[in-house]
């Protein structure tokens, strides 16, 4: 059965995950996809909770979903909440909405009442059964009333047709057809008063106009039972867009070896939220190029679920870091800085107060550093010798590249000719420190790496001139005379 709703026409999407765990990558690709083609289409994102299992239902969970959500930058468009931002819907507020569109099923002998206990189920299942054997199929009125007046509880079941095929047609995969026979007559209606997500998935997705359904591919086993539910109620079904799994480099299930976690774990390891989002996006979907750093307004521009991908989605946490540090670099030092500055005092770097104080100064660091980081948490690593003088040298390198005497010539009159230097800047830096190693008849090199250990106390690092700028002459001038005095 193929759904008549154009693609044309602005899009009515849903993200409905059920809150019995963290937000996953997996769960926000899901979230993703829908959002963007909501928007590429000029249409409505709706977010919907379905809580139906309350067994599984956790406050967590459900905390986790929205911390990530709003995190990722996923508004939703719509909810039953009264001025202001409205919250999503939830499926245990709706439990008298479900309960008479299955009273329309039992009414309409499309659906009836079984009795079968967890112990009989379990004694089927004993017996190789695979599915539940309609023991309650063909109960007369007489005696599903015998059984409620005495106390029996029952569950509501669908009643599938015995003969004949159901076909969903699903973008990413085209036409897929299920014999009826081999559909077990699953459960609509738990006795418990609460429906599964058969029946509450697609009363929702009718009542809420949702024009396309975008949705992991594990879910294409039980879209039959919903196309058979449409077609009781005489409804038509959206279009189904079932999106890849999600696999590790090794082709095995994702999992945390493979870097997957919450994604709000993925905001305290250091990344973006812009990265992130960039990086999903391209989980299973192509923009029909090379492209690979998108911003947000460019994935909504390129969206479309004609591009979705049949073949797995390799999760690679090298180019999440990678494109999280091309983010990094792009950034304004301004938008870094809250990040920084937190990194910088949880470790212990900096005050809150200095960070206030030396707002200009710390803005100029920022700027010298993004474009070597991957994370934010790499802040801490890569400024140290910004925020206080080197206390010692790495050994190494100052057995490398500082020779006794020599060197401490050399470097002591660099320090007398900076302490004079005005302006004191990137290029005058740099020309001042080739016309002494000139004088000396040595490469500049050989000045160059001496001095970089002399006020950084290691080997690498942005460019030595730069550098030297941002930290001011006082400060490198008071650095390389440290440096004489200390290593000889």
């Amino acid at each position: 059965m193929t759904s008549n709703k154009s693609e044309d026409t602005p899009a009515r999407v849903r993200f409905a995950p059920s809150p019995t765990g963290m937000f996953h990558v997996g769960s926000a690709r899901t979230a993703l996809f829908n959002w963007l083609w909501a928007r590429h289409t000029g249409g409505q994102f709706i977010l919907r909770v379905e809580d139906t299992d309350q067994s599984r239902t956790t406050d967590d969970a459900l905390d986790s979903l929205m911390d990530g959500l709003e995190w990722l930058g996923l508004d939703w468009d719509e909810g039953p909440g009264v001025g202001g931002p409205c919250g999503p819907y939830v499926q245990s507020e709706r439990l008298e909405t479900y309960s008479s569109h299955v009273d329309m099923l039992v009414a309409d002998a499309q659906a009836y009442r079984c009795f079968c206990t967890p112990e009989r189920l379990a004694s089927l299942r004993e017996q190789g059964l695979k599915s539940y054997d309609r023991h309650c199929r063909d109960l007369t009125v007489d005696q599903v009333e015998e059984k409620l007046e005495g106390g029996e509880t029952a569950v509501i079941r669908f009643r599938v047709p015995f003969e004949g095929t159901t076909t969903i047609t699903d973008k990413v995969r085209g036409d897929i057809t299920t014999k009826n026979p081999v559909i077990d007559d699953f459960v609509i209606l738990k006795s418990d008063g609460f429906p599964t997500y058969h029946l509450a998935n697609i009363v929702d997705d009718q009542l809420m106009g949702i024009t396309h359904v975008l949705r992991g591919e594990e879910w294409i086993p039980s879209t039959p039972k919903h196309v058979l539910l449409y077609q009781a109620f005489g409804w038509q079904p959206p279009v189904f867009v079932h999106v890849p799994v999600i696999q590790g480099k090794d082709g095995k299930k994702l999992s945390k070896r493979h870097g997957a976690m919450a994604v709000t774990d993925y905001r305290e390891g250091g990344l973006l939220p812009e990265a992130v989002v960039n990086f999903v996006a391209l989980l299973g979907w192509s923009p029909g190029d090379d492209r690979e750093h998108m911003r947000l307004d460019e994935l909504v521009a390129a969206f479309s679920i004609d591009r979705i991908l049949a073949k797995p989605a390799v999760f690679d946490e090298e180019k999440l870091e990678w494109l999280n540090g091309e983010y990094l670099s792009n950034a304004p030092a301004e938008e870094l800085f809250d990040v920084a500055r937190q990194s910088w005092v949880d470790e212990g770097l900096v005050t809150q107060a200095e960070c206030v104080e030396r707002r200009d100064y710390l803005l100029k660091v920022i700027d010298l550093v993004k474009s070597r980081l991957r994370r934010t948490s790499d802040f801490s690593g890569f400024v140290g010798y910004f925020l206080s003088d080197p206390a010692e040298y790495e050994p190494k390198i100052a057995k490398k590249r500082w020779k006794p005497d020599q060197t401490a010539l050399m470097v002591a009159a660099l320090a007398d000719s900076y302490e004079t230097l005005d302006p004191f800047t990137e290029s005058s830096t740099e020309e001042t420190l080739r016309t002494c190693a000139e004088s000396a008849e040595l490469s500049a090199g050989a000045l160059i790496h001496p001095v970089r250990l002399a006020v950084s106390g290691v080997g690498i690092g942005p460019s030595l001139f730069e550098m030297l700028e941002v930290l001011g002459r006082e400060a490198v001038v008071k650095r390389l005379r440290a440096a004489v005095a200390q290593l000889g």
